[in-house]
């Protein structure tokens, strides 16, 4: 977990030598029209740098999961940008945008999305898999002995634990080597003691494998595993925390009015 926090702040562009995974460039995302309008992001600007884990945080309806879908290319700003290293989501066309997201972005959501008629080193490699991608056998036996399934890899999910599935989920995200990994509450249906033990997995995806994750949670606990936070507010990003703990992210959540 992470230590000590200093005091939030605003958030920083990354230098040029640094190697960005995903940026947004006034990202604007509106809901509806004339008196149903729902201004969800308003202009946000923000970096995710290759081999960071970052948390986004925010009351109810500040933007967060909104921010993280257009991010993933699961849904188009109204305006502004989105890019998935250099390539502006924009530009891609529906059959363009579903192949960077298979090829470039990994995905772990609450529901952890498994085929309950594949095994599990099936489920893992299902995205190559539909992709037609040749499968790198050696990372993914990586993978899955990371994850701590090395024994299970016959096993179909209704044989694992809730937290043995969601390791399968983390353990598919990362399979692909994507660029970014984006996390949907991904341990908001664990219990604490096997939240902790994906958490700490993760954090060790980003800290050895180089992976790049953000994921979008409530909990403080859960944002503390992070590199730093972004706090959202109506649609705006309106502090960063850098060496995130539970104590200094549940002050300035509560201060946002969550």
């Amino acid at each position: 977990m992470s230590s000590s926090s200093d005091a939030p702040s605003t958030p920083t562009s990354s230098t040029a030598t640094e190697t960005l995974a995903a940026r947004a460039d006034h990202a604007v995302k509106i809901y509806g029209s004339g008196d149903t309008e729902v201004h969800a992001l308003r202009g946000v600007s923000v970096d995710f740098k290759a081999g960071e884990f970052t948390a986004i945080m925010g009351p109810s309806g500040s933007g967060k999961s909104t921010l993280m879908h257009c991010m993933a290319g699961l849904d188009r700003l109204s305006g502004g940008e989105a890019y998935i290293g250099g390539v502006a989501l924009s530009t891609l066309n529906d059959k363009q945008l579903t192949l960077i997201r298979r090829e470039k972005v990994g995905f772990i959501f609450q529901s952890f999305n498994l085929v309950p008629t594949l095994n599990i080193r099936e489920n893992v490699t299902l995205p190559m898999d539909l992709g037609g991608n040749k499968i790198d056998d050696a990372w993914v036996d990586e993978v899955i002995t990371t994850v701590g399934l090395a024994d299970r890899v016959k096993h179909r999910p209704n044989e694992l634990s809730g937290g043995q599935q969601q390791r399968v989920a983390v353990a598919r995200a990362l399979a692909t080597r994507p660029d970014i990994v984006f996390g949907d509450e991904p341990t908001g249906n664990l219990d604490s003691k096997t939240s902790a033990e994906i958490l700490d997995f993760m954090r060790t995806a980003v800290k050895e494998l180089g992976q790049t994750i953000v994921m979008v949670t409530h909990d403080p606990v859960t944002a503390s595993y992070s590199d730093r936070v972004l706090f959202l507010a109506d649609g705006q990003i309106v502090q960063e925390m850098i060496d995130p703990t539970p104590d200094s992210v549940y002050d300035t959540i509560r201060n946002l009015g969550d």
